[in-house]
């Protein structure tokens, strides 16, 4: 591309109406906002917004104590995802459906819909469903990010491979464990390189196009099998790759940071903007 900065959409929240400002002072490389500034912004955004996720992960996760932990994040990660509202009532289904499937479930779980309709969350649950046949989860979530990374690894493997469940893309594929970190602020707060890989796509990947666009970051998001029923390591190892590289621009913040700052940077939901 060219030295001209691309236009920005017109911004839906205040992180993005500070960046389309940043970017008309300039001060950064090729006419783009000042690096150290939008570090910034993503920092104050990210880490703003992930406390709030930390409250809603915690408040899930003691509501059903009796349930699997990882079951629970799974059907978290559905509704992060803008597939489902957060809501106990679709919670209680949604993990009765990952350990057993049964049609009065289903039918429950789909009422709580978004503007996609109730086919993703059927056909995320069906992933969902499919991959704990394959692995059979811990009781409890990690102490340890070793811990973290090798429960992740082997949740890939499958995936990764000829015989992958259906409807695991790149989100289902990593978003349970993003949220199973946000249960544990003292341990991720030390998520300072990609052993964990976070979901590259949807308003994650816009905001590192942006940052790419506009000269922060030298280079271009993959974009390859980043929809709802693939996913491909070289796509999740090079956009994490990309969050490390915006992170260490920074000191004392975490990739989850980063992640969720890339988040508000990339978002096109108006409500974003009352989030915080």
């Amino acid at each position: 591309m060219g030295d001209i900065p691309m236009p920005l959409p017109e911004p839906v929240n205040e992180t993005q109406r500070r960046f389309a400002e940043l970017c008309r002072l300039g001060g950064g490389q090729k006419g783009g906002p000042a690096r150290g500034k939008v570090l910034e912004l993503l920092y104050e955004s990210g880490s703003t917004l992930n406390r709030h996720a930390h409250k809603e992960v915690t408040a899930m996760l003691a509501e059903f104590s009796e349930e699997n932990p990882w079951h629970v994040c799974f059907a978290i990660g559905i509704c992060w995802g803008r597939l489902a509202q957060l809501t106990p009532e679709f919670i209680a289904p949604a993990v009765r459906l990952l350990k057993d499937w049964n049609s009065e479930d289903l039918n429950t779980a789909k009422k709580y819909h978004y503007e996609r309709g109730p086919m993703p969350i059927e056909e995320s649950l069906s992933g969902g469903h499919s991959m704990f046949k394959i692995i059979t989860p811990s009781p409890n979530l990690p102490d340890s990010l070793k811990e973290y990374q090798k429960a992740q690894e082997r949740w890939l493997k499958p995936i990764m491979g000829p015989s992958r469940p259906k409807y695991m893309g790149s989100w289902n594929a990593t978003a349970m464990f993003m949220v199973a970190l946000f249960s544990n602020n003292d341990l991720s707060v030390h998520l300072d390189s990609p052993v964990i890989m976070l979901p590259p796509g949807g308003p994650v990947h816009k905001g590192l196009s942006i940052l790419y666009e506009h000269h922060i970051l030298s280079e271009k998001p993959f974009e390859k099998a980043l929809n709802d029923k693939e996913t491909d390591y070289s796509s999740l190892y090079n956009n994490n790759a990309l969050m490390e590289n915006i992170l260490k621009g920074r000191l004392n913040w975490s990739l989850l940071d980063v992640h969720s700052g890339l988040y508000m940077l990339g978002t096109r939901l108006a409500e974003s903007d009352r989030w915080f």
